[in-house]
């Protein structure tokens, strides 16, 4: 039996449907899941860390400087906690030639997806005041038509929840041309892609369904997406040194980081995000600041606190264990504590925001490099684990699947995985079956996952805390899987 299943990397949730390519024997019949038994292990209970400012400063400074000098990166981190800064300060350059350093009051940061959060803001004001509805078709807000999927429409939920089923493109997606620019009335008809799963079913990242939902503001509101942006979330929020708009506005140039590949080398041309909605975005770190204290605030001038609630508070169904999404947000889980984030990459900016909402706290990094063999990534996840195992430790217990189950749960979710996140119709659909990540079970019943090993500097050590949900053990981070008939059919991180 030949089977690909299916995984999505970096978002809340993954995939399905089995395509061709070699799985274990196992999963050639259906063999009877194993009933776990359950192991407590006792952690002491520790109480949230205050977030001192001088604490603060001195632990990133400990980090930050000598991650990013090694990984030939320079970059700005902001900390929120309630409706106060704790910390914002820049770290190496923002033009390594000129020797001009990063301020988070002034330097001007890409943070590519974490954009996203903008535009499900303002689509979350529409639906508050009435204009928009996240379970109507959305064919009802456009002016050319979204086909029908197995007879099944598209809907803001399906799209903020990245499960509208579009598959990935790279058409009209980043360039360095400027006259790549078109209106979201001009690129949406242009670059409408396949439906490859059923609305509602199957998480698959878009960035044009992203962009479809910047364009469906423009349409009820009566505004272009760049106006709307600049009225309806800047204004309130008094983001002054940031834009969507693209090329940047003549005032907002001088403050523009430099991109680059490594810091070592040249720097890049200015990227263009062609579905703006989706990443165009250009933000200090202080304006992201207040960007973060809105939605810790609930809502702050942007959005009521029920609007607020329902976004973060909200669960994608029917993904059983699977991590899952908020309306918008991803969902981390890290000491027993849940996060609402979003990350962003362009070519050469690295991003990544987190909210601890029950905590009132906000981190943000961007980074502009990828640097030494994609040092942002690891970067990015040790400064998660490190900031929570420092000021939001541990606090409850854990427990873990026995070792006979957790062996046999091993064996059951062995085998090669591809991204739903992925084109299927295309040339493109070569370079997923080329790209699928094999995972597998050492000599002690152990999950090896290979692609993921070195993010944070170490290979992973997965245990199964609960059935079909195993953490790391050095950074706490959640590996789910979805079984059905005694298969597994998807899995997700």
């Amino acid at each position: 039996m030949r089977l690909v299943h299916k995984i999505m990397l970096g978002l809340a949730a993954l995939a399905t449907l089995p395509l061709a390519a070699q799985a274990p024997a196992l999963l050639d019949r259906t063999p009877e899941v194993p009933v776990a038994s359950m192991v407590e292990t006792t952690i002491p209970e520790s109480d949230t860390a205050d977030l001192d400012p001088a604490d603060l400063e001195a632990w990133l400074d400990g980090f930050l400087p000598y991650a990013l000098a090694r990984g030939q990166i320079a970059g700005a981190v902001v900390v929120v906690r309630g409706d106060e800064v704790v910390l914002q300060k820049g770290y190496g350059y923002s033009d390594v030639a000129a020797r001009e350093p990063v301020d988070p009051e002034a330097t001007l940061f890409r943070p590519g997806s974490v954009s996203k959060l903008l535009t499900w803001t303002a689509v979350m004001q529409q639906v508050e005041a009435g204009r928009l509805d996240l379970d109507a078709d959305v064919n009802r807000y456009l002016d050319f038509e979204i086909p029908p999927f197995r007879g099944e429409p598209v809907t803001l939920r399906d799209i903020m929840t990245h499960t509208a089923g579009f598959e990935e493109s790279i058409r009209y997606l980043i360039t360095d041309d400027p006259d790549a620019v078109m209106s979201l009335g001009e690129l949406m008809p242009l670059a409408l892609p396949e439906r490859v799963f059923a609305p509602g079913s199957t998480p698959a990242y878009s960035n044009y369904a992203t962009a479809l939902a910047g364009h469906i503001v423009e349409r009820v509101s009566g505004m272009t997406f760049d106006d709307y942006i600049d009225r309806r979330v800047f204004t309130p929020l008094n983001m002054t040194r940031s834009t969507f708009r693209q090329p940047l506005p003549e005032a907002l140039e001088p403050l523009m980081s430099e991109g680059y590949s490594v810091a070592t080398e040249e720097a890049k041309p200015f990227e263009i995000v062609v579905p703006g909605p989706a990443g165009s975005l250009a933000s200090t770190g202080a304006d992201m600041g207040k960007f973060m204290m809105a939605h810790l605030n609930e809502g702050g001038a942007v959005l009521s606190p029920e609007t607020a609630r329902l976004m973060h508070d909200y669960d994608a169904p029917g993904l059983g264990p699977l991590n899952t999404m908020a309306l918008g947000f991803y969902e981390q889980w890290v000491n027993g504590r849940r996060a609402i984030a979003h990350g962003g990459d362009t070519q050469w900016f690295h991003s990544y925001l987190w909210l601890f909402p029950e905590d009132d706290i906000g981190v943000y990094i961007s980074m502009n490099s990828n640097g030494v063999a994609g040092a942002s990534g690891a970067i990015r996840s040790a400064l998660f684990h490190g900031f929570a195992d420092r000021y939001l430790p541990a606090e409850e217990p854990q427990t873990r699947v026995d070792d006979e189950t957790a062996r046999a749960h091993a064996n059951l979710l062995a085998g090669n995985y591809v991204s739903s996140r992925g084109s299927f119709t295309n040339f493109m659909r070569v370079l997923g079956l080329l790209g699928s990540l094999e995972i597998t079970v050492g000599p002690e019943g152990k999950l090896a996952f290979p692609a993921l090993d070195g993010l944070t500097a170490g290979a992973r050590d997965w245990v199964e805390v609960e059935p079909f949900v195993w953490r790391d053990t050095a950074t706490g981070e959640r590996l789910a899987a979805e079984v059905v008939d005694g298969q597994v059919v998807r899995v997700s991180l």
